[in-house]
């Protein structure tokens, strides 16, 4: 049986392990992401101490260069992190240890995972949203994970503001309370409220606002790229009782456009959480080595 190496690369924290998928993780190291040198040095020394993979997988934070035909395929580009600006991840990796890499986006390796192991085990058209720091999203189309231009910016979806909240003047650095982000971020909703969501009561009012403002990127999503399942991920969802209020407000937002089963009578199985959990990642990456092996 194959062996493969995974490397969930975080703008905080890079997660290496090798195994052949999430219930068979043979080996493991976390630490926290300092410069490009210092923290690819660990991992090639990581994967060095272990048995011989036979290919990588690596889900990064972005934006990334995804183009095989540009000069910086495999770099991080514009990314605010310092030092990760324009920097090569794929190169490095490859020369050091020799063996095919698998390079894509932390939400597009995770969308591939949950093909692969989790929710969207049996679909091939998906998507898969991080709701948490910032807001990001994969897709899997027609079995192929999206690319073109750039990658999917699904967290920059420019969002109709509620007329509750005309005063908030939003997180995100580019869009302000425009986009998705701006708006229904961890960071948002304390900048919003004075206090982390995790601290928020179950009964306060920034649930039901957050419930509309995710319903409202998923509606555009669900209207574009007409995903059979819809994954919701990130620290934000981890509150459970979140989930029946997106649930609502999206078939709300859909207004009965959208004659499908699973909007109007299964919606419970429309809108999950990840079936691997906080190990989407890392068996994300491990999908991505799986087809550079291939």
């Amino acid at each position: 049986m194959s062996l493969y190496g995974a490397i969930e690369a975080g703008g905080t924290k890079f997660l290496c392990a090798v195994g052949t998928g999430p219930d068979d993780l043979r080996a493991q190291a976390r630490f926290p992401t300092t410069t490009p040198q210092e923290t690819l040095g660990r991992c090639i020394d990581f994967f060095r101490a272990q048995p011989k993979i036979d290919a990588l997988g690596v889900g990064c934070f972005g934006p990334i260069e995804l183009r095989r035909s540009a000069p910086s395929y495999g770099y991080v580009t514009t990314t605010p992190k310092v030092g990760w600006a324009n920097a090569d991840v794929v190169g490095p990796l490859h020369q050091a240890l020799g063996v095919p890499v698998g390079f894509d986006t932390d939400v597009n390796g995770a969308v591939l995972g949950e093909a692969r192991w989790g929710a969207a085990q049996g679909l091939d058209t998906a998507i898969y949203v991080t709701i948490g720091t910032g807001i990001g999203g994969g897709a899997l189309i027609g079995g192929r994970l999206a690319h073109g231009l750039v990658h999917p910016e699904m967290g920059h979806l420019l969002v109709p503001c509620e007329p509750d909240d005309v005063e908030f003047k939003g997180f995100c650095a580019y869009h302000g309370a425009r986009c998705w982000e701006g708006v229904a971020s961890g960071p948002a909703m304390e900048k919003r409220w004075g206090q982390r969501a995790e601290t928020l009561p179950e009964q306060h009012p920034a649930w039901d606002l957050e419930a509309r403002y995710i319903a409202s990127g998923l509606c555009t999503l669900v209207l574009v790229l007409s995903p059979d399942r819809l994954i919701l991920g990130g620290g934000v969802m981890q509150a459970e009782h979140l989930f029946p209020l997106v649930r609502k407000h999206l078939q709300k937002a859909l207004g009965g456009y959208v004659q499908a089963d699973a909007v109007l009578t299964g919606i419970d199985q429309y809108v999950v959480p990840p079936k691997l959990g906080q190990h989407a990642g890392i068996a994300g990456a491990i999908a991505l080595a799986e087809r550079a092996a291939r």
